[in-house]
């Protein structure tokens, strides 16, 4: 227990972050990390455990691997286009967080595409380099296997992954034009930020209005854009979420309304991507208090 004690602070980030990158939910997340504490805490000792940063891991990614399995059955009825629950990274963050670029929103969303094997093969192997010995330990196969499922991952993600993503200045540039058209409610300047195959994917989950397809088109974006903020008053706050530049929607009340991510390209948007499902909202609204 005093191992446990003295290191469990520099290897949560690591386990969290194995299990927000499996289950694409930061509130699994924290139950899973907080099921690894429990069970590490539980043992006599941990003398044994050579590499306990990687055993906390696996254990982790065991208990991911379950919960992944339940929620690909879950989506099948998910009301809408599903997008990861948003994490709050940077100054926002309650606690630290280990983000790359395994933990963008783009990436999460290619990821969605894997078998939950593939998956956590990829996300053990790629992002955490555990050896695939450890990795069948997880998924219950030879380390041949999963030597297989994390180079099928690596293909798939290789060919469905999006271009390297903007550079942080030219991101932050082109949010902070695309918050001032917003809020001016600006068609013309909105439109020239906007990639003309543009896409606008709205999260609610069945919970609040949103659209239950994705807008696809510049026009046709801007126009949903505008619609909403002449209908609504909203403020945006400019925030870090899954390690890029973001924008949290904050309602007349002062209530955390939505998160935005985007994905930015050549200068322009390619992607905005809201999460209104107050239940993916629960975790950021209580680290920000609003």
């Amino acid at each position: 227990m005093g191992r446990l004690d003295d290191e469990w602070a520099r290897h949560r980030p690591a386990v969290f972050g194995a299990a927000y990158r499996i289950t694409g939910s930061v509130t699994d997340a924290e139950d899973i990390a907080q099921d690894v504490w429990l069970r590490a805490a539980a043992r006599e000792s941990l003398d044994d455990v050579r590499d306990l940063r990687a055993w906390l891991i696996t254990v982790a990614a065991r208990r991911a691997y379950d919960v992944l399995g339940s929620a690909h059955a879950r989506r099948v009825d998910y009301v809408g286009p599903w997008l990861p629950e948003p994490l709050l990274t940077g100054p926002d963050a309650a606690e630290p967080v280990l983000v790359d670029e395994n933990a963008g929103t783009a990436m999460l969303l290619v990821l969605e595409e894997l078998s939950p094997p593939e998956r956590v093969a990829f996300v053990l192997h790629q992002a955490f380099e555990v050896p695939y010995d450890a990795i069948a330990e997880v998924l219950g196969r030879t380390p041949a296997a999963c030597r297989q499922l994390a180079s099928r991952a690596r293909r798939k993600v290789a060919a469905a992954a999006p271009p390297r993503p903007a550079a942080p200045g030219e991101r932050d540039r082109v949010l902070r034009a695309f918050r001032a058209a917003y809020e001016r409610r600006d068609e013309a300047a909105l439109l020239a930020l906007l990639d003309p195959d543009a896409t606008y994917t709205t999260d609610g989950g069945g919970h609040v209005f949103a659209a239950r397809k994705i807008i696809a088109g510049a026009g046709r974006v801007a126009t949903a854009l505008l619609r909403v903020a002449l209908r609504q008053r909203f403020a945006l706050v400019p925030a870090e979420v899954n390690g890029e530049s973001a924008l949290l929607v904050r309602n007349r009340a002062g209530r955390l309304a939505a998160v935005d991510t985007v994905e930015v390209r050549d200068g322009r948007i390619v992607a905005v991507r809201r999460v209104l499902n107050p239940e993916k909202l629960a975790a950021a609204r209580s680290a920000l208090g609003w």
